[in-house]
């Protein structure tokens, strides 16, 4: 089993060099850069500079696409705008070098089935004209928190299995949604895959979902790490208020998991 740790959160263009060698030095091997308002690496020519220093340090970069995606909305500007979005983060993030896109795929309508077809077909879409224009990331839906989200654990491996898209597995997220981890059931759904992306952190929720992310504790951690089968690669990104600090104390524990096999 490999595992690589590291935060959600780059910083600006300006710091964000510095920011990925201070990551190297704490044994960071993975970085998801948050476009949580849009996109604020615009050029190219910075975008190549951070994966190039990404690269020599050993960190692997995924990217978050802004919120404000729905691909089942019933306004086809809003479907459109979505797909562009989710396009533009793919297009930065060849020019990073980063291996893979995580996005909020969507709302339910009244019909559920008809929400999964609608997301299913413009997945299929964005991954075809991703392949035209050569954008090198993988595609990645996210399971989601909230009930009323699309995006459970048994819809993201669906889309994964139909469409051959990649996947951003959340387990707290999934805990949220479904009021347990539920982990060896949910890496069931994706045993085929080899490389895992993970999202781990702790978090408030209640009956209809998730309310914000809190700190990760070390009970939460050891949870996770004990349930992780040790013939994949997992980048676990933290997401919680402080995900530096979670992600030292994952790869802490981490580390003693190794020192005992």
């Amino acid at each position: 089993m490999t595992i690589v740790f590291g935060p959600s959160g780059l910083g600006g263009v300006k710091e964000a060099i510095s920011n990925l060698e201070e990551y190297h030095k704490l044994g960071f091997g993975a970085c998801e850069i948050s476009f949580t308002y849009g996109p604020y690496i615009k050029s190219e020519e910075d975008a190549r500079v951070i994966g190039e220093a990404a690269e020599r340090l050993g960190i692997k970069l995924s990217i978050h696409v802004p919120y404000w995606i729905n691909l089942n909305s019933k306004e086809s500007g809003k479907v459109e705008k979505s797909k562009e979005r989710i396009l533009e983060c793919c297009r930065i993030g060849t020019w990073l070098g980063a291996y893979i896109v995580v996005f909020h795929p969507g709302y339910y309508s009244e019909d559920k089935e008809e929400t999964y077809q609608n997301i299913k077909s413009r997945i299929i879409e964005i991954m075809q004209e991703m392949n035209e224009k050569e954008y090198t990331p993988k595609l990645a839906p996210e399971t989601m928190g909230k009930v009323n989200v699309f995006g459970s654990a048994e819809e993201i491996s669906r889309l994964v299995n139909e469409t051959g898209c990649d996947f951003c597995i959340d387990f707290a997220h999934i805990l949220a949604r479904d009021k347990e981890y539920r982990f060896d059931e949910v890496l069931k759904m994706f045993e085929k895959q080899n490389v895992l992306h993970i999202h781990f952190s702790g978090i408030e929720y209640g009956e209809l979902g998730e309310k914000k992310h809190k700190k990760t504790t070390e009970d939460e951690l050891r949870a996770l790490l004990e349930h992780l089968p040790r013939d994949k690669e997992f980048v676990i990104v933290n997401e919680s208020p402080n995900p530096v600090g979670d992600s030292v104390l994952g790869l802490s524990i981490y580390s003693e998991f190794g020192e005992k096999s």
